[in-house]
C-alpha cells in the first residue's frame, strides 16, 4: 500500500482490506509513533487480533520522513533488515508504506526499494480531490519506472467521475474501489464500504 501523499488515507484503506480479506497487516516503518501507530488504527477499526498485527521493523517517535526519523535516533534503516514477519499460514497480506514512493528510507534507498524487496503488488491510495491527477500519474509512473507490479488505484473522498476516468485512461489502471467520507470509522462501516464501492475480483 502506497499513496499520492501523506494521510491521503493509506491506514483507513488498509484497515478495510484487512477486515475484508482477514489479512494481516503490517507497518515495516512508522514514524509519528508518539502520535498513534497505524498498526493500533488498524487493529481498532478493523477488529483485528494481535496475531495478524506483527510489530513495526524500525518505529520512531518524530512525525517525519523515515530517513530523517532514523538519523535523529541514530539508526540506518537497511532494506536487508526486511523479511516478512511470522504471521498466520494461509493469510493474504497488506502491507503499508510510510508516505508515498519516493520517500526516503536513507542516504540512497527510496520507499520504491522496500516495495521491490516485499516483492506484492502495489495499491495506490488517492485522494478524489482537484490534484489528484497529476499526483496519481506521477506515483504511477515512479512504480513502473521501478518495474513494480500495480494492482489497482483506490479512491478516497466524494465522487469524482471526471477524475477517476482520467486517472483510468491516462494512467492505464483500474481505480479497484473508493471510500467515501465516513462519519465513523469501525469494522462495520469499514465492510459495508468494501462491498458497496469496490471490485471485489481485484483481490482475490
Amino acid at each position: 500500500m502506497t499513496g499520492t501523499d501523506t494521510n491521503v488515507g493509506k491506514t483507513v484503506l488498509s484497515a478495510l482490506l484487512v477486515a475484508a480479506l482477514d489479512a494481516v497487516y503490517w507497518k515495516p516503518v512508522q514514524t509519528g509513533a508518539s502520535e498513534n501507530t497505524d498498526r493500533a488504527s488498524v487493529r481498532a477499526w478493523a477488529e483485528a487480533s494481535e496475531d495478524r498485527l506483527p510489530a513495526e521493523r524500525y518505529r520512531f517517535d518524530p512525525p517525519v520522513s523515515p530517513h530523517l526519523a532514523a538519523r535523529e535516533a541514530g539508526v540506518r534503516i537497511t532494506l536487508d533488515a526486511f523479511a516478512l514477519p511470522a504471521a498466520p499460514a494461509g493469510r493474504k497480506w497488506i502491507v503499508e508504506g510510510a508516505g508515498g514512493a519516493m520517500v526516503p528510507l536513507n542516504e540512497s534507498d527510496l520507499m520504491l526499494g522496500l516495495m521491490r524487496r516485499i516483492g506484492f503488488p502495489i495499491i495506490v491510495a488517492a485522494r478524489t480531490a482537484l490534484g489528484t491527477i497529476n499526483h496519481t500519474l506521477l506515483t504511477l509512473a515512479a512504480l513502473r519506472e521501478a518495474r513494480l507490479p500495480i494492482c489497482g488505484v483506490a479512491l478516497i473522498g466524494e465522487e469524482n467521475i471526471e477524475n477517476r476516468r482520467a486517472i483510468e485512461h491516462h494512467g492505464n489502471v483500474c481505480v479497484v474501489g473508493r471510500i467515501p467520507m465516513l462519519k465513523r470509522i469501525d469494522r462495520a462501516a469499514l465492510l459495508d464500504v468494501y462491498e458497496t464501492h469496490f471490485d471485489r475480483t481485484a483481490f482475490h
